[in-house]
């Protein structure tokens, strides 16, 4: 008899676990649905490196022709309407004459103007191809590309970093008209209408040591390059 009841009482606790493990699966079911769908909903992280696209070179580059002293704008106006015409835009993209600003002083006045930095050069950015080289070569005034032979030689990316820094600098230069031991007069200052002689130029900070003589003695005067000309 023991025995039965102790079977009847493991029957009976097997049942319940049962019960219990059937009433809690929905349970948990919804509970993995639930988490299934929260992790669904937040957002993906992209792999590193997607979206970023690497710099593609073209293989354009900068290359300086040559034309007659003086007829540098011409040269560029003429390639930029062959560029139009020829339908190479894609291929030539830019004609730049490299200039800077210059101050000059005549008969005391001032007046600015615009030099050209390299006299009979223009620069060009291009794809170089035969049909690039030949709209830009046969342009009128064009009387060739700097380089060994028939090879142009393209500029290093620090010159052309010299060049365009040169071009958008801020201060405009001031153009010196006058040498050492040469005679100038003071134009500007305290020293207004003086005469005196150059004894030392300072181009780093643009300024002139002049010679002037006070109650008969020579005297150095420190001025700028703006209050002097020559006499």
């Amino acid at each position: 008899m023991a025995n039965e009841e102790e079977l009847n009482e493991v029957e009976q606790g097997s049942q319940r676990e049962e019960t219990e493990q059937s009433a809690s699966a929905p349970a948990e079911d919804a509970h993995l649905t639930e988490t299934a769908q929260d992790s669904s909903s937040m957002p993906q992280e992209e792999p590193a490196g997607e979206g970023v696209k690497p710099a593609v070179d073209d293989g354009r580059a900068w290359f300086v022709i040559h034309c007659y002293s003086g007829y540098e704008n011409k040269v560029r106006y003429n390639l930029e309407q062959r560029i139009e015409t020829m339908g190479m835009k894609d291929m030539i993209f830019d004609v730049v004459i490299p200039t800077q600003e210059e101050i000059e002083v005549r008969e005391g006045k001032r007046r600015s103007i615009e030099r050209h930095v390299f006299p009979g050069y223009v620069l060009v950015n291009l794809i170089l191809t035969e049909e690039s080289w030949y709209v830009v070569r046969n342009t009128p005034g064009v009387t060739g590309f700097v380089g060994m032979g028939n090879d142009p030689t393209p500029l290093r990316p620090e010159e052309v970093s010299q060049i365009l820094k040169r071009m958008e600098a801020d201060a405009p230069h001031v153009m010196v008209t006058f040498k050492s031991g040469e005679r100038v007069r003071v134009i500007d200052g305290p020293f207004d209408d003086l005469l005196g002689t150059v004894s030392d130029i300072d181009m780093d900070r643009a300024t002139v040591t002049v010679m002037v003589n006070f109650f008969g003695r020579e005297t150095p005067v420190e001025l700028d390059f703006l209050q002097v000309e020559k006499a």
